[in-house]
């Protein structure tokens, strides 16, 4: 369906939405078209359909399931950002183990959003605030920041600036966290690539999403880049080179094992927390358990979480990473920790694997 019905409104963040559920179609369309900020310009049955809605309506944000008859999610995706580079939103039922997620995430998908059953109405209107709250914030990003944090070319600037990582005794930091949201899983992709092979810090890492989702994503993320990917699970260590992602659905926090050593542990308390897991929690365990010696950096995403954790972190003399707002896909989290004044070094995600490798 195309909506013709008269000029686009200046300030509205104008969306496709495909999914072949007539039933799905109708509920998210009326959950989008309810916020003032938000206008559905089109809905599609597939991924041909859809992709023909971006050339002829030139919406702000897709939002796509990714099982679909005739061009799948994934490749829809991908056809989009070869052609028309925007903010696409996967919004599926999918939720273990799959080939086709890791094609979208590969493909360029900057956000994940669990589905419900097509049948479950109740459920389905209960994702209302999530869905138009990532569709506002994904509409307000630049088309060009979401091709430049798929392209493997730098960020183009007249002088390359240089890194001057902030002053901490060498050889001190033992550990690096990482906190990240919407826009997240592709940024992390790029960071962490840009790392050796022989990075010698453990890693732990905390992205919003749903649950059954970060499983699929660790595979997908372990086969971008040179270190060892997997989700967290209870009692891992941490260990130098490996990156441990928590699992959707718990906090990650850091403990001393009765050895000494630093180890996971996955907890559903706090649960007052709007995140779970909650980069907050990251820090403020990592800063417990490191003290001064750990590196924490905060990514692309809506809102603040991670201000109160990298307060901790700098309470106990550790260093704080923020992404600056020129490759953020959205400017919330770290812009929360720079104005408090938490941000040891502020720079474009092209920039940070160096400045992290120049300071460990």
């Amino acid at each position: 369906m195309l909506d013709r019905s008269g000029p686009v409104k200046p300030g509205l963040v104008r969306v496709v939405v495909a999914d072949d559920s007539a039933y799905v179609r109708k509920v998210v369309t009326s959950i989008l078209s309810s916020s003032p900020f938000i206008e559905v310009a089109g809905t599609a049955r597939n991924g041909q359909e859809a992709l023909r809605m971006v050339e002829e309506l030139d919406p702000d944000v897709v939002v796509t399931d990714l099982v679909m008859p005739e061009m799948n999610g994934a490749e829809l995706i991908r056809r989009i950002m070869r052609e028309r580079p925007r903010p696409v939103l996967v919004c599926t039922q999918l939720e273990s183990t799959t080939d086709l997620g890791t094609a979208a995430l590969e493909a360029g998908a900057v956000e994940f959003l669990r589905k419900p059953t097509a049948l479950a109405s109740k459920e389905l209107y209960q994702m209302r605030e999530a869905l138009i709250e990532r569709v506002k914030a994904l509409g307000q990003s630049s088309r060009e920041r979401i091709g430049r944090l798929l392209s493997e070319k730098p960020l183009q600037r007249p002088v390359a600036p240089k890194i001057a990582p902030p002053r901490h005794k060498r050889g001190t930091i033992e550990a690096l966290a990482v906190g990240a949201s919407t826009g997240g899983p592709q940024a992390l992709r790029k960071l962490f690539s840009k790392l050796p092979e022989n990075f010698p810090l453990p890693i732990a890492v905390v992205l919003h999403m749903p649950v059954g989702f970060t499983d699929w994503y660790a595979e997908g993320l372990d086969k971008a880049t040179p270190l060892r990917v997997k989700e967290a699970a209870d009692g891992d260590l941490m260990t130098p080179g490996v990156i441990l992602v928590a699992k959707a659905g718990f906090h990650l926090k850091l403990r001393r094992s009765p050895q000494g050593l630093a180890a996971v542990q996955l907890d559903s308390d706090p649960a007052d927390t709007l995140h779970k897991p909650s980069v907050d929690v990251l820090f403020a365990s990592a800063a417990e358990v490191y003290g001064p010696n750990v590196l924490g950096v905060v990514l692309t995403g809506m809102g603040s979480d991670g201000k109160a954790g990298a307060e901790q972190i700098k309470r106990r003399g550790g260093l704080v990473f923020t992404e600056s707002e020129e490759s953020c896909v959205v400017y919330g989290m770290p812009k929360s920790v720079k104005e408090a004044g938490l941000s040891d070094l502020s720079a474009p995600l092209d920039d940070l694997p160096r400045a992290i490798l120049e300071t460990i």
